[in-house]
């Protein structure tokens, strides 16, 4: 029957801002739930793709993989269960950290399907306290995710996209971003219409708008659409890791590194990120430049959603009006937090570990609810 608003029932609105619109707004199509894994490296040579990346598989593939999962599991030292089931995905990991680990009013906008998947996704979301009331509920399956973590802490993801349900462009509206003041996506060539739409509906009421470059392989393999999007000037704040900052320029310039890919960003870009996993980060804001450490231990755990969580802890300085160097100490903050445990969501015990490392560092923590 098309699209129905999500059945209140599933979501929750006792976040403290009643019918208010959320400060900050993220964009994820497809709701997403991630099976995270630790496992041998022999398997990350048995399934499609490269290691360490991220590309989309059909379902036989995924449950092809889930299957030689049970075979290559590690023990995991912070779980009762091998495999860790949490609500995924880049936009909803950064969302749910600014929401709980920095108390700012965040939503989600999107579908999900009427499946189990759909209520795992909801009950973990709004138990954070993240505004559901933009997401669609739609018949049909919910997206799906297999993060494999190595003896390293490095993760390789293989989504399944192809079946799930996902918002379209015209089911956005423009009262959807009314009110708020940022727009969080993640670049996508499969999702790249609601994106253009959101794009276009956000400049309209007034939002900045952040994108993550989301994969080494999606930018290589769909560069012009991506660069048409930076090129356009609607993008205002960018995050790339290095291995995309660097595809992103291959062929562009004659020299590649991530000093260089970081300027391009900043051309098209009023803040420009790239994050360098144990090296820290680098940013550009109108001529100032900065260089932060990465801050926690030098082995990770797992390295899946650093990346998603230090944008939570960089748009919190930017909403809390911090300098440039501020607002990357706070992302290294809680991009090490998230890499302490399995899975892209930062445990309790984690979060007053990034506190402390706030204070340490002498950065404000005020407003956030511990």
């Amino acid at each position: 029957m098309g699209v129905q608003p999500l059945p209140t029932k599933f979501y929750n609105n006792s976040n403290g801002h009643g019918g208010e619109a959320p400060l900050l707004l993220g964009l994820q199509a497809s709701a997403l739930v991630d099976h995270v894994a630790p496992v041998d490296a022999s398997l990350l040579g048995q399934i499609p793709g490269e290691r360490g990346g991220s590309i989309p598989v059909a379902m036989e593939e995924l449950e092809d993989i889930v299957k030689k999962v049970k075979t290559h599991i590690l023990n995991s030292p912070d779980s009762y269960s091998p495999v860790k089931t949490i609500a995924g995905g880049s936009v909803a990991n950064t969302i749910r950290g600014l929401r709980s680990g920095f108390g700012l009013s965040s939503g989600i906008i999107g579908a999900s399907g009427d499946d189990e998947q759909s209520e795992l996704f909801v009950s973990n979301m709004s138990s954070h306290g993240v505004d559901l009331s933009r997401l669609r509920m739609k018949k049909g399956p919910t997206a799906q995710c297999v993060c494999l973590v190595d003896e390293l802490g490095n993760r390789t993801m293989r989504p399944c996209l192809s079946s799930a349900v996902k918002l379209k462009a015209d089911e956005l509206a423009r009262e959807d971003f009314k009110g708020s003041k940022w727009l969080l996506l993640r670049y996508s060539i499969f999702n790249l219409e609601v994106i253009q739409a959101a794009i276009r509906m956000a400049k309209q009421e007034g939002l900045n708008v952040s994108l993550d470059l989301a994969s080494f392989e999606m930018v290589r393999n769909f560069k012009e659409p991506l660069l048409q999007l930076l090129q356009s000037g609607d993008i205002d704040l960018c995050f790339a890791n290095e291995d995309e900052a660097t595809e992103l320029i291959r062929g562009e310039q004659q020299t590649v590194n991530s000093e260089i890919a970081l300027e391009y960003l900043a051309r098209h870009c009023k803040w420009a990120v790239v994050t360098l996993a144990a090296n820290g980060c680098i940013a550009k804001h109108g001529k100032e430049i900065v260089r932060v450490p990465a801050i926690g231990e030098s082995k990770a755990v797992d390295a899946t959603g650093a990346g998603d969580l230090f944008a939570s802890g960089f748009l919190y300085g930017l909403v809390k009006g911090l300098s440039l160097e501020e607002c990357c100490k706070v992302g290294s903050c809680s991009g090490g937090s998230v890499i302490r445990s399995l899975g892209g969501e930062v445990t309790p015990e984690n979060w007053h570990w990034m506190y402390k490392q706030m204070q340490i560092k002498g950065l404000p923590i005020l407003d956030i609810n511990t």
